[in-house]
């Protein structure tokens, strides 16, 4: 765990450095870039490792870390074409934050499984979440 902590502390330094160089803009767009290149190389490690054994858990964490770099990419890539105009409002954006939804889903459902329970329950919190959502955007 200390050595986690310690390249978490580089990881921080590195950010801050390249802010402080770079200015924050290019310092994000060059970490928001790459991580959305590594999610996408995560997304397809774990639909590999779903086609050579079918497990749940390897689904939801393909769709997951799929919807996360598509969503992901979706916003560097506003952010680095200087926010065209197709993009503003397009329903493709829905598309990746339904593989994000979809990984969640089957997580939920995994985690439900694995503490013993049946049926429908992991969708409890998936309620509680787009409640909360509404809730806020009602107020806010």
């Amino acid at each position: 765990m200390m050595r986690v902590m310690l390249v978490l502390g580089g990881l921080c330094a590195a950010f801050l450095g390249a802010d402080a160089g770079l200015g924050y803009g290019r310092a994000y767009a060059i970490g928001y870039g790459a991580f959305t290149f590594m999610a996408l190389m995560v997304a397809v490690t774990f639909f590999w490792l779903w086609r050579r054994r079918a497990t749940p858990l390897a689904m939801g964490m393909f769709f997951g870390w799929a919807g996360a770099a598509g969503v992901m990419g979706w916003w560097w890539s506003y952010s680095l074409f200087e926010a065209p105009g197709w993009m503003v409002e397009s329903p493709v954006l829905f598309l990746f934050l339904s593989l994000y939804f979809m990984g969640a889903l089957l997580h939920f459902q995994v985690i439900w499984h694995s503490f013993g329970g049946r049926g429908v329950g992991f969708l409890w919190p998936v309620g509680l979440s787009l409640a909360a959502s509404v809730l806020l955007q009602a107020v806010f």
